[in-house]
């Protein structure tokens, strides 16, 4: 099932169930992937660019949440963990660490990658690999640790 299939069946169970928070917090996911069909003009978005849209709100909820910590705002941070948990429920499972390094590495064995003039084509051929999988900022600063040694 695609992946947009999902999120809109979820939409309807939170319906039938009565579950506000997941409710708005899935139809928040379709808002923004409906948004992305409305500019671009294109009928059936695909599962990658659905998941980019997930990690992209995800990344928004980790931010809010570290922000909202620092301002001793509570109500606040509860409400953006409760989001950023559902939100997670429909990207893939996360890697470890391990996983991540050996993927890096490989890559750059493939591209031939040597210095951190190359890091362009590395992250190009992770990141469709890696998107809703690993924070990609961390991806990065990983790539850049690697090819500068």
């Amino acid at each position: 099932m695609p992946l947009k299939q999902q999120i809109t069946e979820d939409m309807k169970n939170a319906m039938r169930s009565g579950d506000k928070p997941r409710l708005a917090t899935v139809r928040l996911i379709l808002a923004a992937i409906k948004q992305i069909e409305v500019d671009e003009r294109i009928d059936d978005i695909t599962d990658e660019r659905v998941l980019a849209v997930l990690d992209k709100m995800a990344k928004q909820r980790r931010e809010s949440i570290s922000q909202f910590e620092k301002a001793e705002r509570n109500d606040l941070v509860d409400i953006e963990k409760a989001e950023l948990k559902i939100i997670q429920e429909f990207l893939p499972a996360a890697l470890d660490d391990s996983e991540i390094a050996d993927m890096i590495a490989a890559a750059m064995s493939e591209t031939g990658a040597s210095s951190i003039k190359d890091m362009g084509k590395v992250m190009g051929m992770l990141k469709p690999k890696l998107q809703g999988r690993a924070d990609m900022g961390k991806v990065s600063g990983l790539i850049k640790a690697k090819l500068s040694a």
